[in-house]
């Protein structure tokens, strides 16, 4: 691959394994969540003993953000998208934000430039606002339909 110095305005050329080495973070990443899908599919938390219970859910009956979470994996890598959705509306729309971010930050390592994420305290109280919507909501009752 052939690049322009701005300062020098010479042409230089990245060697192939420093394009190896930049992608190997994302990758990995990658390879670690495909890992954990992989393993949600194979072992279907639908049937009782496989996973622990949620603690909060157990000791008070309130269904926490993550509640259902395993069964919306598990239900989607097998394609079954309304039982995901049916399950963890919210863990779905983060496998697409996933996706999306991992996929931007695979753009820009291959094509080197550094990819910086920073969560402003604006944002983390955004998050923060809809976790405890989604959790609010999915307990009361017209948000039944949110129930895992």
């Amino acid at each position: 691959m052939r690049r322009v110095d701005t300062e020098s305005r010479r042409v230089t050329t990245s060697r192939p394994g420093s394009v190896v080495r930049r992608l190997a973070v994302p990758g990995g990443v990658l390879a670690a969540v495909a890992g954990a899908f992989a393993y949600v599919a194979a072992v279907d938390p639908n049937e009782p003993g496989h996973y622990p219970a949620c603690p909060l859910f157990q000791y008070t009956g309130v269904y926490c953000p993550g509640c259902g979470g395993l069964r919306s994996a598990h239900a989607f890598v097998h394609g079954d998208f309304a039982a995901a959705l049916q399950a963890n509306a919210l863990a779905v729309v983060a496998y697409f934000g996933f996706a999306v971010l991992w996929t931007v930050w695979m753009v820009r390592s291959v094509r080197g430039r550094p990819m910086s994420f920073e969560l402003r305290p604006v944002h983390q109280w955004g998050i923060g606002a809809v976790l405890l919507v989604f959790t609010v909501v999915r307990n009361l009752p017209f948000g039944g339909w949110l129930h895992p």
